[in-house]
């Protein structure tokens, strides 16, 4: 019978590596908690008209990369490629900015887009993101910046530079999109086949092109930073001189529009150099539109989202993949032995230790191989004579170090247990 195996595009994500996710996860559970953040968990899957209204109908991602079905009740369904669209929906449909003042909201979970797959990057994969709503201050625009910032750095990244862009609002965009196609129109043979189809639909999206010859000509475009009106230009300077404040450093980057239609004012880019080539771990910015564009009352919004795969690829090429530390490895032979370890195993661990339990049964010496492998800092050890005398032998696998300690003892003072654990 042939095995079955993933699908491209997909990996299991298996024992050891998980450990790197966890502390991913739990430090930016941290960080955004710290900042006043509440989770918000939205399913995977969508209507297909939220994303088409939120995220564009010109975008590579709606057009080309999207995971959609119809169920069985005829409806068309989308497995969601992000989730600030799905996280506004949620913003809506329960009135959460009735709740007054701002909502900061943050989430984790599986995403999904039909793309080639690539170290770093999957068909399924992974985001942590955060969202304020119901902010048009630049302040916001520098509190999720910093945060992001502050996660990256936290984990152990050093080589990060910031990208830093404003996309000004629709007046602006539209003036950008005229002089874009402007100056495109005269090159339109020369781009690739994607850039002749955006130039009358997306122009921006031009600027985003992957294709060497199209981003030649593309170098020589006008900048969106000449086309931002008064009120864009005060933003995106009061960001700025934010971001300074909080020795966030920066690098303007007028190319940057990010690959989403829903971005207006601030668009931004982290960028790691500790692979050797430049990759974005986390991209975002404003999107004051698209609460409205999506059914609710017009409310600023403005968010982020770390791309997990990339991220954690970073961390394993830079060492910082530490692994779990077990307490305990519980080795045990005979009966009486047996039965006891598993009660000595349970009660332990209701004290806070980490504990494994050999299971195996074989021969003392293989259990402490195993034990070896464990990196578990000590063994407990029941023979017939200890479970016989209510005894357990401590062994230190660092030192070698052996002792014999009463069962009573170490389960009624478990902080002398665990200054038997300490380095001396």
């Amino acid at each position: 019978m042939e095995i079955m195996k993933t699908l491209r595009g997909t990996r299991d994500i298996l024992p050891a590596e998980t450990v790197v996710w966890q502390r991913v996860e739990a430090t930016a559970r941290q960080i955004l908690t710290n900042a006043a953040y509440g989770e918000i968990r939205t399913p995977i899957f969508e209507q297909t008209e939220l994303f088409a209204r939120g995220i564009g109908e010109a975008t590579d991602v709606v057009g080309k990369e999207m995971y959609t079905f119809l169920d069985r009740g005829d409806r068309s369904l989308t497995l969601r490629p992000e989730n600030t669209a799905g996280v506004v929906r949620s913003l809506i449909e329960h009135k959460l900015m009735a709740l007054g003042g701002v909502q900061r909201l943050w989430y984790t979970g599986a995403m999904f887009r039909y793309e080639r797959p690539q170290a770093g990057r999957q068909r399924q994969f992974h985001q942590i993101g955060a969202e304020i709503f119901g902010s048009n201050n630049p302040r916001a625009d520098v509190e999720v910046i910093a945060l992001a910032t502050q996660i990256l750095q936290t984990l152990g990244l050093k080589n990060l530079h910031l990208d830093l862009n404003s996309v000004g609002n629709g007046d602006d965009r539209q003036a950008y999109r005229q002089a874009l196609v402007d100056y495109f129109t005269p090159y339109q043979a020369d781009l690739d086949p994607d850039s002749q189809d955006r130039l009358t639909r997306n122009p921006l999206r031009i600027l985003d092109s992957k294709d060497p010859k199209t981003q030649e000509i593309a170098q020589a475009a006008p900048s969106i930073l000449d086309y931002l009106g008064t009120n864009s230009q005060q933003h995106f300077a009061q960001v700025q001189e934010l971001l300074g404040d909080l020795g966030i450093s920066y690098q303007l980057n007028p190319r940057l529009v990010r690959g989403l239609d829903y971005y207006t004012h601030t668009a931004f880019e982290i960028i790691s150099d500790d692979l050797g080539a430049q990759a974005t771990v986390c991209g975002g910015g404003r999107y004051d539109n698209l609460v409205g564009q999506l059914g609710g009352e017009n409310t600023p919004g403005v968010g982020w989202a770390i791309g997990l795969e990339r991220l954690i690829l970073l961390l394993q090429q830079l060492g910082e993949t530490p692994a779990n530390q077990l307490d305990f490895y519980v080795i045990s032979k005979g009966e009486l032995a047996e039965k006891q370890a598993v009660v000595l195993t349970h009660k332990l661990r209701t004290q806070g230790f980490s504990l494994e339990l050999d299971l195996s049964g074989s021969a003392i010496g293989k259990q402490f191989k195993r034990a070896d492998r464990s990196k578990a800092l000590a063994c407990l050890i029941l023979g017939e004579t200890e479970a016989q005398n209510g005894t357990v032998q401590l062994k230190i696998l660092a030192t070698g170090e052996q002792r014999s300690i009463d069962q009573a003892t170490i389960l009624n003072d478990p902080q002398a247990l665990r200054q038997e654990l300490a380095p001396n």
